[in-house]
């Protein structure tokens, strides 16, 4: 089959899809790529031959600049000779579909990481984008899913030819060990630590949707509780001046860090006690699903996406969104009970299975080789 694969952005592509692409070669397919290059294309996906087609989409659906890349989009699809188009991200997908309504002998594929509209979502999120997915649902012959939440949208909602949940993108436990007493003790010292510190990380962009303020507030009550603790923010964005204003405020420079972006987030897992997140949107979050594969105990905001991988008081804790007051009580249990950290560390391990990258490509050979025997 030739295949082209669709991305919004490069990097989507070079952060999630690299295993995907290269199975179906390794399998005899052709697969070509179109994206905004706002990175370098993976060596990887170059080097096993890999074509690239820069377009210029545009994240906003309002940027008039999705005109041209329309028309791009469909100069390539009429020059390409393409079997399928497996689209990620929105505004590609929006875009890729309706250029695909009159190619019926052209399958098509949307992986959907997550749904703008959800519960709890803004209006202006239902009203933009939730009509546009339903439309443009009859046009997909399969979509495919990360979590509960949108899969039940999709089914009960949604038009498309077939609706498949999978287990995300895939995690490359490879790269995660699983964390042990000396190696984090190492770790502590090497990056200037106290053994006996009750270090917290989260490694998500600094932003609206993140939400770390609620963390930063909790830190403020959890100092009364938790001698001796730390809360790593890995990541940067257009939040951090107002974050750095929010910590002063607070006196929680010895207590709050902001780390910056940073390819060590493994390490900084590895000497962590605990992962936190307060996002208030998430698809199927690779940060809560890499502090799994380390055996980290969680304690996360209950949103979409977050529920699907941390079940209350079995690996984790879920707390209500936007309530420092909670998230301070749950991270005190987890210091005050350390059998409770032992336990749930050994459910992360467990439950982080399913979502290693070989089982998702498996899950998707499947979905693959149902499409092929409709051909």
């Amino acid at each position: 089959m030739n295949i082209l694969y669709v991305s919004t952005i490069s990097g989507t592509i070079n952060l999630f899809l690299v295993p995907h692409i290269t199975r179906l070669i390794d399998q005899g397919h052709t697969v070509s790529v179109a994206c905004r290059v706002d990175d370098p294309i993976h060596p990887v996906l170059l080097a096993s031959g890999v074509k690239v087609y820069p377009i210029a989409f545009q994240r906003s659906p309002f940027d008039k600049r999705n005109l041209e890349a329309c028309r791009a989009l469909n100069r390539l699809l009429d020059e390409g000779r393409f079997d399928w188009v497996h689209t990620h991200t929105p505004v590609a997908s929006a875009l890729v579909r309706l250029a695909c309504r009159d190619r019926q002998k052209m399958k098509v594929l949307y992986t959907a990481h997550g749904f703008h509209f959800f519960k709890g979502a803004s209006l202006k999120n239902w009203l933009t984008y939730y009509p546009v997915e339903k439309t443009l649902s009859r046009f997909t012959d399969v979509l495919i899913t990360m979590n509960s939440e949108d899969y039940a949208c999709a089914v009960e909602r949604f038009s498309a030819g077939r609706v498949v949940n999978v287990h995300g993108v895939g995690v490359d436990l490879g790269r995660f060990t699983l964390q042990t007493e000396n190696e984090k003790q190492r770790l502590r010292r090497e990056y200037g630590f106290s053994p006996d510190d009750f270090i917290l990380v989260y490694a998500a962009a600094l932003n609206n949707r993140k939400h770390q303020t609620v963390l930063i507030e909790a830190m403020a009550e959890l100092v009364k509780l938790i001698p001796k603790i730390k809360l790593l923010l890995i990541g940067k964005g257009p939040n951090e001046a107002g974050y750095r204003a929010l910590i002063t405020l607070l006196k929680l420079e010895n207590e709050v860090h902001l780390m910056g972006y940073r390819k060590d987030v493994p390490q900084l897992m590895q000497l962590a006690d605990a992962a936190v997140s307060s996002s208030n949107q998430e698809g199927l979050p690779v940060n809560v699903m890499e502090a799994m594969a380390i055996g980290l105990p969680l304690v996360v905001s209950t949103c979409r996406g977050n529920r699907d991988l941390v079940e209350d008081g079995r690996n984790g804790y879920l707390v209500t969104f936007d309530d420092p007051e909670l998230y301070a009580e749950k991270i005190a249990m987890l210091y005050y009970n350390p059998q409770k950290r032992v336990s749930m560390k050994k459910e992360s391990v467990e439950m982080i299975q399913s979502y290693a990258v070989e089982n998702v490509l498996q899950e998707m050979d499947r979905i693959y080789a149902d499409l092929l025997r409709q051909e």
